[in-house]
């Protein structure tokens, strides 16, 4: 394929802080060549290169959702969403996706590691980091994905399982959770600090990660102390309900061992905060600023196709954020360069830099001071295959 040019009105290569006014980015064969002022990289172009000049528009990162389920579909149904995926299903969710603007997609629970088998089918679309089936005791939460264990030596076969099935990284339901009908409540621990080692320990063998559902602070700080790589929810319930338990023994360790907590709100947060009215959502949105306050290093991400949270405006789902007083800066680079980081793609995406794969996002207008501009996309670039895209 022959050298891609893209010009804008300026280049955010990804981390906070970082622009480059009348910017340019070539790229060739899915790798980015050169990143930097539009005349510095014009001087460097072939002469058969493709141009695309984008007056008025930002090139930045692709993003990244930290927190997918590409077998469920938003239906209110999880267990017959997942038994009746098919790969066009997931080709469909994948697409959406990526017409929202996201180039890699971690998802973190399947069936049978069926996003395993469309990830090494589909060369196409948003990179998929994937986990296989969640580990998850014996009528516990997703236990219909197939991946219950009872004790040691299970989840350690469990995570030998995933691992040779492809898994990039493991997932483990430490706590209950709300889809799963007579499962272990939210905020109930679902297995020890022990068994919760032994799967890290077994994980890191293999050399995957390990990601920990989590709502109760008994389980974030179970998987705190195990050594996990994210938490995700990272609700902070009081044991038996009835209110959030804000330990700052444990926000301190998850910060002093930088583990990332993924809190994964869906793209219709305003829905559900004017469904627990004022006093309750500032209550829900205090937690954010806690957890920034500690130095916990948060990463988005939606809970794509779990309850009704959907596979489109993940540009919405970010200004989640801004809403809770995150500056807009911080948030892109949460939903790129930090959140590459976390899933141990920092080598290969997050950032717009020479070497780095072709994940490229042009948008309307500047993002910098109009969030809601993520959303405006007008070219998305995946692994470098190039998406058009219609302004909204």
């Amino acid at each position: 394929m022959p050298q891609q040019l893209f010009t804008a009105d300026q280049v955010l290569p990804g981390p906070a802080g970082e622009r480059i006014r009348d910017g340019a980015v070539l790229f060739q064969d899915g790798t980015l060549l050169l990143v930097g002022p539009r005349a510095d990289v014009e001087h460097l172009v072939s002469p058969t290169a493709e141009r695309h000049d984008f007056p008025g528009g930002t090139i930045l990162p692709g993003l990244i959702n930290c927190h997918v389920h590409l077998v469920f579909d938003a239906c209110g149904d999880p267990a017959r969403a997942a038994a009746d995926a098919t790969h066009a299903d997931l080709v469909d969710r994948a697409d959406r996706l990526l017409c929202s603007g996201v180039t890699t997609v971690r998802d973190l629970g399947d069936r049978d590691g069926l996003a395993i088998q469309f990830r090494n089918q589909r060369p196409r679309g948003p990179r998929i980091v994937a986990s296989g089936p969640p580990i998850t005791i014996p009528d516990g939460h997703c236990w219909f994905l197939g991946g219950t264990a009872d004790g040691e030596a299970e989840l350690r076969a469990r995570v030998r399982h995933n691992a040779e099935l492809g898994a990039d990284v493991i997932k483990v339901m430490a706590s209950g959770g709300q889809i799963t009908p007579n499962s272990p409540k939210m905020w109930d621990n679902q297995f020890t600090t022990a068994e919760l080692t032994a799967i890290v320990d077994e994980a890191s063998k293999a050399g995957l990660p390990v990601a920990a559902h989590a709502h109760g602070t008994d389980a974030i700080a179970a998987a705190a102390d195990a050594g996990v790589a994210t938490i995700e929810h990272c609700t902070w319930l009081r044991d038996g309900g009835g209110g959030y338990d804000l330990r700052d023994d444990v926000a301190a360790k998850i910060a002093e061992r930088r583990i990332f907590a993924c809190v994964a709100w869906p793209s219709d947060w305003r829905g559900f905060m004017n469904r627990l009215g004022t006093a309750r959502a500032d209550l829900v949105g205090s937690r954010f600023e806690w957890m920034a306050e500690h130095g916990i290093r948060m990463i988005p991400g939606t809970d794509a196709g779990a309850g009704s949270s959907g596979f489109d405006d993940y540009a919405g789902a970010l200004q989640l954020y801004e809403y809770l007083g995150f500056d807009r800066a911080d948030i892109i680079e949460m939903a790129t360069t930090l959140s590459a980081e976390a899933l141990g793609l920092g080598n290969i995406t997050g950032q717009l830099a020479p070497g780095l794969a072709a994940d490229i996002l042009v948008v309307e207008g500047d993002p910098l001071r109009d969030l809601a501009n993520l959303g405006r996309l007008r070219r998305v670039v995946a692994k470098g295959q190039t998406t058009s895209m219609t302004t909204a």
